[in-house]
Formats: C-alpha cells, sequence, structure tokens
C-alpha cells in the first residue's frame, strides 16, 4: 500500500507540474499565481504548496531537477566503471530514450524558452549546474580518499560537469529552434562520441569502481 500511496502522490505532482507549465508557456511565468494554478488543476492552493514549496519548483520539480544527480549517477555505478563512463553511459540511455529527464519530449522547446526568458528559473538552472558539480566533487573525494586540498576531485567533476551542461545545451538550442526529438537525438548521440573522445584518460580512467569481491 505504501508504494500505492507513493506513486499516487508522484501521479498529483506531476499533473500540478504540468498544468502549471501548461499555464506559464501561455501567459507567462509572472502571469500566473498559485490559486490560478490551484484551480486549473483542481486541487486547493495547500496542496500545491504541499508538493512544491516555491512557483519555480512547478517548472523545476527538485525531484527532477536534483543538485544530486551528477553524484547520484557516479554512486550508483556499476564495478569497473569510471565516474566519466558512468555518466556518458546514463546519458547516452536517456538520449537514445528520449528522456523527459534531458528535454526530448515533444513541445519541450517552449518550456526551455520559457525558463531562459524568467530570470529566476535561468539562475535556478545556473545555480542547478554548479550544485551538481560540488556534490560530485565531494563524491569524489570521499570515495578516491583524496587528501584535503587536493585539486582532482573538483577539476575531475568540473570536466564531468562541462559534458553535462555541453549536451544540455546543445539539446536546449537546438530544441527552441524547432528540431524534432529524433533529429536532435541523433546530432547529441554523435556529440558524446567526439567529446569521450576528447577527455583524457586521466579523466576518463579517474574513479573506477572495483571489481566485487
Amino acid at each position: 500500500m505504501a508504494g500505492l500511496r507513493e506513486r499516487k502522490k508522484q501521479q498529483t505532482a506531476r499533473r500540478i507540474s504540468d498544468v502549471a507549465i501548461g499555464l506559464f508557456v501561455e501567459r507567462g511565468f509572472g502571469e500566473v499565481t498559485i490559486v490560478e494554478v490551484a484551480e486549473a488543476a483542481d486541487v486547493s492552493e495547500g496542496t500545491v504548496y504541499n508538493y512544491f514549496r516555491t512557483k519555480e519548483d512547478l517548472v523545476l520539480p527538485p525531484d527532477e531537477a536534483s543538485p544530486k544527480r551528477l553524484a547520484d549517477i557516479v554512486a550508483g555505478r556499476a564495478a569497473g566503471q569510471s565516474a566519466a563512463h558512468a555518466v556518458l553511459a546514463r546519458l547516452r540511455e536517456e538520449v537514445r530514450g528520449r528522456e523527459r529527464t534531458v528535454g526530448l519530449t515533444p513541445g519541450f522547446g517552449r518550456v526551455l524558452a520559457l525558463m531562459q526568458a524568467t530570470p529566476s528559473l535561468a539562475a535556478r538552472l545556473g545555480d542547478l549546474a554548479a550544485q551538481m558539480v560540488d556534490e560530485l566533487a565531494v563524491l569524489l573525494a570521499e570515495e578516491t580518499g583524496a587528501a584535503a586540498g587536493d585539486p582532482v576531485p573538483r577539476l575531475v567533476a568540473s570536466q564531468i560537469g562541462w559534458l553535462h551542461s555541453l549536451v544540455f545545451g546543445e539539446i536546449g538550442a537546438r530544441t527552441v529552434a524547432g528540431e524534432a526529438p529524433d533529429v536532435v537525438a541523433g546530432v547529441v548521440e554523435e556529440l558524446l562520441d567526439t567529446v569521450e573522445g576528447l577527455l583524457g584518460e586521466r579523466v576518463l580512467g579517474y574513479a573506477v569502481r572495483e571489481e566485487d569481491a
């Protein structure tokens, strides 16, 4: 039952978010109130705030736009896989699956244009990218046993954060320009291959998870 309740909560949150985003795209982020979102989603204003602490969270839900995204991907990597290869593999998987996570869904171009045109949302995107690098740097330092002040974990995290941002930037620019998800996905898969070829072995081979005993 707990699993069913959790799924229902996720479905309610997704529905509220989708309704809100539709209103924001149609009328503008600043022109829509939380009360109007609640009415359109057929829930109370309190229910909206129960799921989303801020108006920005309706567009960038914390569970989908998490600062721990890169760290979580790396923490869950398979034995024998490095940190960079884990992120590259996840990005390829998401791109090939045309997943919502990377914005490869119909209509996302209008949503991204909204975020880029809204200062508070654009700032949230910038902060999120920096926070992902911070979280990953901490994880890499812990996993590798790096000494205090060792710059390598942060430098590697920054490189991984760069490739992650590069992919999202490419997807965003092409999506806003009106290119179809399938076309964008093909271009991004080639970009990932190019990026992997350019990254040095020091980065690609860093923090390889040991094989299970």
